[in-house]
């Protein structure tokens, strides 16, 4: 696999099991009426039209976006709506930067040539979203304002001021030696892309580490299935099947490896071999010290002991957090939620 930090931000990375990060750029959007007092529901047909229509034609690059690239899901009882909630909201993926490599300079060395890529693609997402954002869409008649933003899981610069803040300002509980983040959260990759073939469709732990010990050495590492369908879920609930997705908490052993990671994974999303579905994941850096207990407590037991003994104890400790992690991933119930017809 190349080196993290010389991949340009605009192509795809093949890693372990099959499978490929893709890259893509998602939009938040969110459809307001223009009026507030408005109650007739919206045809997401109709907004999904508009938007594509706006696409191809209001840039200085006309973007095409597959209709599996668009989602839009609608407030389904308009007589619970709030009067300043929106009528609707939803996800926009463009992932086709061709046009972006064509600008790329031949004679450029690479690290250059990787700086103003990065620039670019910058400048390139906030013309888009300042172009969308704001703008008036008329639904047979019936007017609705669009918002449009980045999410910061998908912002890396953002995720990195962020952690910069925490550290400086917002230290919350832990020790005045670590002043800088070391673990990754993943949500929203299918179980089975990460689970023993033939062996079971939960996640595994062992396939899980042999995925991410690409990127870095690892210190802890924790797999589970997510059934928290998140705040972009159908909100009937009708559709939801648990054990779909998984969760997976990684820390690593280094910094910069957690650095060029997270920035990897950031702006991209998941692809396994022969199989056309892309896993818009969402990625995030941890916070609240998921392993930190544990951890701690193994360090603080381990001042007190002879320099052989610590070591023994931290190893068996390392093996009794996998263990405890791989419970987590192939003995969490698993609950079913029936399909509405």
């Amino acid at each position: 696999m190349r080196p993290l930090d010389s991949l340009p931000p605009t192509e795809a990375l093949e890693i372990e099991n099959g499978l490929k990060l893709v890259p893509r750029m998602k939009l938040t959007l969110t459809i307001n009426p223009a009026t507030p007092s408005a109650t007739k529901p919206i045809d997401e047909w109709q907004l999904k039209r508009a938007l594509t229509d706006f696409l191809k034609t209001s840039l200085s690059v006309p973007i095409t976006v597959p209709e599996e690239d668009l989602e839009i899901r609608r407030f389904r009882d308009l007589k619970k709506r709030k009067r300043d909630d929106p009528v609707a909201h939803g996800n926009l993926f463009i992932r086709d930067f061709e046009f972006l490599h064509k600008t790329r300079r031949k004679n450029a060395d690479e690290e250059t040539d990787l700086k103003v890529l990065e620039k670019q693609l910058s400048d390139w997402k906030k013309y888009i979203v300042e172009k969308m954002d704001g703008i008036e869409l008329n639904l047979e008649g019936v007017k609705y304002k669009l918002s449009v933003v980045i999410p910061i899981a998908d912002d890396f610069e953002k995720m990195r001021k962020d952690w910069e803040e925490f550290y400086a300002f917002g230290n919350r509980g832990y020790s005045r030696g670590k002043q800088e983040p070391d673990t990754i959260v993943i949500k929203g990759v299918p179980s089975r892309w990460f689970a023993e073939p033939r062996v079971s469709s939960k996640p595994s732990m062992l396939v899980t580490h042999t995925v991410f010990s690409t990127f870095g050495k690892i210190r802890n590492l924790n797999v589970a299935e997510d059934d928290d369908p998140g705040k972009d879920a159908d909100e009937d609930g009708g559709d939801i099947i648990s054990g779909l997705h998984c969760k997976i908490v990684v820390q690593f052993e280094k910094y910069r490896e957690f650095y060029n990671t997270l920035k990897v994974l950031c702006g991209r999303s998941m692809q396994k071999q022969g199989s056309q579905l892309k896993a818009d994941y969402e990625v995030t850096w941890d916070k609240d010290g998921f392993f930190w207990d544990s951890r701690n407590q193994a360090e603080e037991k381990s001042n007190r002991m002879p320099l052989k003994t610590a070591r023994q104890y931290r190893s068996e400790t390392s093996r009794h957090e996998v263990y405890n992690s791989q419970l987590a991933a192939d003995h969490t119930r698993r609950k079913r939620f029936k399909v509405k017809d």
